[in-house]
């Protein structure tokens, strides 16, 4: 059954499902700036840095997208003894719900993708990597691990970046330990030889890698189904989920039915480890007992959120749910996000020039004072974002029989308003961590404040944000509202 209710129940599932990956970690920097002039010493940009960030890449952008579908994750790769293996394990450290073991190889450096971008495009890339096969002493020790932590795993993702964790044969073993403890076993392969990967039951190759690994037209479906049919055969495999770009993916075990998904995305922003995405989803939808077919039509709709987004980015159950619905971004429920959901959906209002404003409170019982106020702070930026204090939060500022209306409740409401574009719930009594992480345009109070006492005005004016005081409605509030109720 691959109904919306049903694939919906999957997805809340997963985090009961487990899955384990091994393969090759890796450091994605961006550093990012504005190119405003050419160099006197060579005809090339200069860009002058005004950002600097980094995340996991390679298995590690999988790992991140396991955890942002909510399962819990075994992850085990192979890093050298210099600094930026110590900023991966930091980074590692901050997952929830993963257990990494990198195995420590001396000599060896830790692969990092070094991107410069200006303006929102990529100028250059810089790598610095190792891609030597494990010695023989690293190599025990990754196998000793995964055969230890297969245990409690219910599906195997190799990612293959082709850095030397999983050459010279050793993806080959993993596959016949996994096979031996009965798990679910897919495999994101680079190169040309799918033998490595002989015993898998899935590979996930696109479309340029499915041509060159059969060495075959895949301009057609039918085309597609032969050459994918040539590889199972040949290298011993149980199937492939073949990526298509706008043409959707094909699901072609070695046997049987074939099914072609269409394309879900909407918008096209970026590619850059929309793979990743589709591994971890299949993985994690047949960790949680969905069928190939169930898994493939997950793994579709993250995919088509994913390519939505800007650079190395992942997908959050909450929006795989809301697409499986086709519920539009502008539906109010699907307004209502958590933080890192949020901050994607701003990367990508600000791909698009777009400004956000920022202005935050309690919200209980609505008002013709607060939907002023919204009006007004709308009327400054091109989208608006709202900080809703959660229900803890309001009942420490406001006393025990507050809110009336519960967090979703109120949220519910603020995002059914034209002026609201987005509502984010906070917990803490201010706003001010919030809004450290959202970095608005614009932040904006009603004019009881004073910009001094406005909470993170001094944050936002330090990067050149501006803070906006609106005008108060008289003879509007909660409190007064309730006073009339009572009595």
């Amino acid at each position: 059954m691959n109904d919306p209710l049903h694939l919906t129940a999957l997805v809340e599932a997963l985090p009961g499902a487990r899955v384990m990956v091994v393969g090759d970690v890796m450091l994605d920097r961006y550093i990012q700036g504005e190119v405003s002039r050419i160099s006197p010493e060579a005809p090339i940009p200069v860009l002058r840095i005004e950002d600097e960030n980094a995340m996991l890449g390679g298995a590690g952008n999988v790992v991140r997208n396991l955890v942002a579908l909510g399962v819990p994750c075994r992850f085990l790769s192979a890093l050298g003894e210099d600094p930026v293996a110590r900023e991966i394990q930091d980074l590692l450290a901050g997952l929830p719900g993963v257990e990494a073991t990198m195995i420590a190889a001396p000599g060896r450096i830790s692969s990092v993708k070094t991107r410069f971008m200006g303006h929102g495009q990529q100028m250059l890339r810089a790598d610095r990597e190792t891609t030597e096969p494990l010695s023989a002493t690293a190599r025990a020790q990754l196998l000793a691990e995964v055969a230890s932590g297969l245990t409690d795993c219910a599906a195997l993702v190799l990612s293959d970046y082709g850095k030397g964790t999983l050459a010279d044969g050793l993806a080959a073993e993993i596959i016949a330990l996994a096979n031996r403890a009965g798990k679910s076993i897919l495999v994101d392969p680079k190169g040309l030889d799918y033998g490595l990967y002989r015993g898998a039951h899935w590979l996930t190759p696109n479309r340029k890698e499915l041509a060159e690994a059969s060495a075959m037209e895949t301009g057609s479906d039918t085309a597609i189904v032969a050459a994918a049919r040539h590889l199972t055969e040949t290298c011993g495999l149980g199937g492939l989920l073949a990526t298509r770009s706008q043409d959707g993916m094909s699901l072609i075990p070695a046997s049987g039915e074939v099914i072609h998904l269409s394309a879900e995305a909407r918008e096209v922003y970026d590619v850059s480890g929309a793979g990743d995405t589709v591994i971890a989803t299949m993985a994690a939808g047949l960790a949680a007992g969905a069928t190939p077919e169930q898994a493939a039509a997950l793994a579709n709709a993250a995919a088509g959120i994913v390519v939505g987004k800007v650079g190395t980015a992942v997908t959050y159950a909450s929006e795989l749910s809301a697409a499986l619905h086709h519920q539009d971004l502008a539906d109010a429920e699907a307004r209502v996000l958590a933080l890192n959901p949020a901050l994607d959906r701003m990367e990508r209002w600000r791909r698009n020039g777009l400004s956000v404003g920022f202005t935050n409170g309690c919200f209980d019982l609505l008002h013709p004072g607060h939907v002023s106020l919204l009006k007004q702070a709308r009327a400054t930026c091109d989208r608006l974002v709202v900080g809703l204090n959660s229900d803890d939060s309001v009942q420490r500022l406001k006393g025990p029989t507050r809110p009336v209306q519960s967090e979703m409740a109120r949220a519910t409401v603020l995002a059914s308003l034209a002026s609201v574009d987005m509502v984010v719930l906070f917990s803490e009594d201010t706003p001010e961590g919030l809004i450290e992480a959202l970095r608005p345009d614009v932040l904006v109070k009603g004019a009881d404040y004073t910009e001094d006492t406005v909470v993170g005005a001094p944050f936002v004016k330090s990067y050149g944000g501006r803070v906006v005081l609106a005008k108060l409605e008289d003879g509007h509030s909660t409190t007064g509202t309730i006073s009339r109720i009572n009595g």
